[in-house]
């Protein structure tokens, strides 16, 4: 489908554009008062003349983590028998997350793949928008798995573990994290692993991670979407594809990096917004303002089912740990410039589904005849998976 056509698929994004608004035209009179009333607040009460005991917490509630002295041995609120809270590195854990598609073709090469039979299943594009939920469903029905397991397994009491640790421990439930400590980047995503620059604060840290989830995540939408398409299991080679058409011509990359940086703003404060890397893209793609604006709403449709997956994991309570270990952490004063880059537009399900076949039609072409270039994208895939072995 042209770009230009998907815009009778869109509607306005009214929570992204009030809560812009209410940045930067806030209710002056009432923020006033508010902070008046707050100046007015005093405490009486003289916390260092106060004698607390401080009980060691070595037990823990399997089922509703609340945490227990040493000599409890069950929580009678869940009737289960504690376990003893260790000191669990999350950052040496290793999980090997996995996102099964099982399908009747089974494909052993880019050369059984790539042909002109398949072009044509793909571009006939008979992926409906129940298929698209049921993609991200198994998205998040695979992580929930991962995650539950490698809770079980290592005995982690997530109420014990830090805001960071936290997030590190979600974002290895989708995919291998590893870590770097050179060149000017705080993150990037590769293949089937993220790295993350352990230079930076943590907040930064926390932010690099879902920006580079995100990549990850529209990576696997667009590898199951193929799935569908072509009825085939999931390997390597079909992942090395989808990374291949999400970064072969400027204008999927200016979609991937406007949902991931759309992402990563989610769990910042506003203010604090970067968007250099979408920027330095769109410089190098000459199109009229409307289709950037329409590439921007796909990048933002997609940002929005990133999210939900994601907020499957990350609740309000630690999104609100999120949020404050950033306003600690970084003392930058807050810059709203970047949020006239903001866009308000989502597609609708059907426009969504659209947008993906604009995504992977064009591409799934563009592979055929960049066999070499996938085989060397595969080599590094399982080149990483040996590695984490």
């Amino acid at each position: 489908m042209p770009l230009n056509e998907l815009s009778r698929y869109t509607h306005d994004d009214v929570g992204k554009r009030n809560a812009i608004a209410d940045i930067l035209y806030p209710p002056v009179a009432f923020k006033s008062m508010r902070m008046e009333r707050m100046g007015d607040m005093v405490c009486d009460i003289d916390f260092d003349s106060c004698d607390f005991e401080v009980v060691e917490k070595t037990k823990f509630c399997p089922k509703c983590g609340e945490e227990f002295a040493d000599g409890e041995l069950v929580c009678f609120n869940c009737m289960v028998k504690l376990k003893d809270i260790k000191d669990v590195s999350v950052r040496d854990l290793e999980i090997s997350p996995e996102f099964n598609v099982e399908g009747t073709n089974n494909f052993n090469s880019f050369e059984e793949i790539l042909t002109e039979e398949n072009l044509e299943r793909v571009n006939r594009f008979k992926l409906t928008i129940t298929d698209y939920r049921r993609i991200i469903r198994n998205i998040k029905q695979s992580v929930l798995r991962t995650l539950d397991e490698a809770v079980r397994k290592n005995d982690i009491n997530l109420n014990s573990l830090s805001i960071e640790d936290k997030v590190l421990l979600f974002a290895k439930s989708f995919v291998n994290v590893d870590y770097k400590s050179y060149g000017g980047e705080l993150g990037y995503f590769e293949f089937n692993k993220i790295y993350v620059d352990d230079r930076q604060l943590p907040a930064l840290m926390i932010t690099t991670l879902f920006h580079e989830l995100s990549h990850f995540l529209l990576k696997e939408i667009v590898a199951q979407a193929l799935c569908h398409l072509l009825d085939c299991t999931k390997t390597s080679l079909i992942d090395s594809i989808a990374v291949f058409i999400l970064s072969y011509t400027p204008i999927n990359q200016l979609i991937d990096e406007y949902a991931a940086h759309t992402v990563e703003g989610r769990f910042t404060l506003f203010g604090y917004q970067d968007y250099s890397s979408f920027l330095n893209i769109q410089r190098t793609i000459d199109l009229p303002d409307e289709e950037i604006e329409m590439l921007k709403t796909i990048g933002n449709t997609f940002s929005a089912d990133i999210k939900d997956i994601l907020e499957s994991f990350i609740d309000d309570e630690l999104l609100a740990d999120i949020k404050d270990i950033f306003r600690r952490q970084i003392l930058d004063k807050p810059d709203y410039k970047n949020l006239a880059l903001e866009n308000c537009t989502l597609l609708n399900s059907r426009g969504m589904v659209q947008a993906i076949g604009f995504v992977v039609c064009d591409g799934f072409a563009i592979s055929m005849e960049n066999v070499e270039t996938l085989k060397e994208y595969n080599a590094h895939w399982e080149d990483n998976n040996e590695h984490q072995g």
